[in-house]
Order: structure tokens, then C-alpha cells, then sequence
């Protein structure tokens, strides 16, 4: 049996080589720039947007991961422009991420916000510098390219940030809305895009989209016990910063039993979305299992 440890290390290991290729230091007059982006692309992190994009794509389509590298690549830049921005005085006011000072702690915050436009910006080089080397067709490179952008944008990640910080939060219906965006939908887009670069049809694609998204409210809720449950070192981001700032959680709303029955559930059901696929779907299933029991 694989050990999802030594597979999940190895995945890490590719989408940081990836990374490093797509993203080299300039000796320029935006060196400080190219700095301020690697530094925080390269503080850690568990890849997961990529690793999902890479596995289910290989799920459907056992070519060379080349042909879908730039999209992950990518999906991990916009992640990441985002943690840098999210850590931004005007946002979280975070000084710690992944273990490590915060961008703009570093860099300053001028820098910082440069460096995540930068990053959101690059995401969408990386992939039209390499549409050719790819050797998916023009119409799988631009709805992989939608979907990508869209997930990322007003009626993705960047609305449920808005929803986050102006929003008034007080149902738990309210809440999944809010996380399906701003946690969610880089998930979700992360598996729609290897299924569509790997060429599901539609009945794997529901299921794929099925999976993502609830594993996308699962990832949120299991965040949201480690920020109630862990300390500081163990997370390397400061613990206890949801009650610092007053937001709504899923432990605030429901209690700590209540949140960890409802990631079980919410988990359970990820995996059972994948029947339809069959023994295709078991690595997916491992992640699922894996995201369940991590420790930050």
C-alpha cells in the first residue's frame, strides 16, 4: 500500500521545482521585487491546490505531468499572493506565516502588496509562456484558464475575502457561502481543471466538482479547529487569531464537538462522491483522509 506520506513529499518536491523554474531571480532593477515574491512562495506550505490539480488529472489522463504543471504552478502563485495579502495590516494584521516573519514584515508592506500583484499577474504568464509546450487544445486551455480566473476573482476567493472582512456572519449558511468562496473555490478549481485538462467526461467531472467542493468546506472547517485547538509553533501562524479578530467560526457558531461532527460529515461526503469513479478515485480519497487528520 502507498504510504501517502513519501507520495504527498514527492508531489511537494515537484511543485516546488516547478516553482523555482517558473519563477527565477532577475538581476534587475525589481530584484527586491523577485525577492519579496520567492520568499514567500518558497516559506513551505503543504501544496495542496497543485497536488489536487496534479491527481486528478493523472486520474483521467496518464501523460506527462507537463502538460498541466503550468496550471498548477499557477494555482499556488494566487494562493499565495493571497496569504500575503491577507497578512497586510488593512487585512488580518498577521507577523507570522508558515513559521516565518509575514511579507510585509520582512519587506514592508509597499513591497508586499507589489509582490501579490506580482504573483496574481505571473500566474497568468506562466501559463500563456507555456500554452504551447502544454499540448492541450485551445478551447481545454481557455476554460482551464476561466476557471482558474474566475475561482480566483469577485465571485471566488476575492468575494468571499470581501464577505470575510465587511460581511455580518451570523448563520452557519452564511458562513459555508462566505468559505465556499474565499477557501472553496481555488479547491474547487484546483480539481475542475486537472479533470478538464485530463479530459473527464461530464458524469466524472460532477463527480470531481462534488468532491472538491465539499472537501473545499471540510478544508475551511478543519482550519478553523487548529485555530482553536493548536498553538502557535504547531500551526506556524498565530494561534487564536479568529477570536482576536472577532470573526465568526465554525467553533464560535456551533461549539468544538459540534464543528468536528460536521468535518466528519462534511468529509464522509467528499469521499462518497468519488463511488462513481471506483478504484480511479483512491488517491483522492487518501488526501480526503489526509486533510482530515492533519495537524495545521
Amino acid at each position: 500500500m502507498e504510504n501517502i506520506n513519501d507520495w504527498l513529499l514527492e508531489q511537494v518536491e515537484l511543485v516546488n521545482a516547478c516553482v523555482a523554474r517558473y519563477l527565477p531571480l532577475k538581476d534587475n532593477t525589481q530584484n527586491q521585487l523577485y525577492k519579496s515574491m520567492r520568499y514567500s512562495l518558497e516559506a513551505g506550505g503543504k501544496r495542496i491546490r497543485p497536488i489536487l490539480m496534479l491527481t486528478t488529472f493523472n486520474l483521467f489522463n496518464q501523460k506527462s505531468d507537463r502538460q498541466i504543471l503550468p496550471f498548477a504552478c499557477a494555482v499556488e502563485m494566487i494562493h499565495t499572493y493571497s496569504l500575503i495579502h491577507d497578512d497586510l495590516p488593512a487585512m488580518d494584521n498577521d507577523e507570522l506565516r508558515r513559521g516565518k516573519p509575514t511579507n510585509h514584515i520582512v519587506f514592508g508592506e509597499a513591497m508586499a502588496i507589489l509582490a501579490g500583484d506580482a504573483l496574481l499577474n505571473k500566474s497568468v504568464e506562466v501559463i500563456l509562456e507555456n500554452r504551447h509546450r502544454m499540448g492541450l487544445s485551445e478551447d481545454t486551455l481557455l476554460s482551464c484558464l476561466s476557471a482558474l480566473m474566475t475561482a480566483s476573482g469577485t465571485e471566488g476567493m476575492i468575494g468571499g475575502q470581501v464577505m470575510d472582512m465587511f460581511g455580518r456572519i451570523v448563520t452557519q449558511t452564511q458562513l459555508a457561502h462566505m468559505h465556499q468562496l474565499k477557501t472553496g473555490a481555488l479547491i474547487e478549481a484546483s480539481c475542475h481543471i486537472g479533470a478538464l485538462a485530463g479530459e473527464a467526461n461530464q458524469d466524472e467531472l460532477d463527480s470531481i466538482i462534488s468532491y472538491a467542493r465539499n472537501l473545499g468546506l471540510a478544508f475551511q472547517i478543519k482550519d478553523d479547529i487548529l485555530d482553536h485547538t493548536e498553538t502557535t509553533a504547531m500551526l506556524g501562524k498565530t494561534a487564536g487569531s479568529d477570536i482576536i479578530n472577532e470573526k465568526t467560526t465554525y467553533v464560535s457558531l456551533l461549539g468544538l464537538d459540534e464543528a468536528k461532527k460536521l468535518l466528519n460529515s462534511t468529509t464522509d461526503q467528499a469521499i462518497k462522491s468519488l463511488a462513481p469513479l471506483g478504484n480511479k478515485g483512491e488517491r483522492l480519497k487518501s488526501l480526503a483522509k489526509y486533510l482530515l487528520t492533519r495537524k495545521k
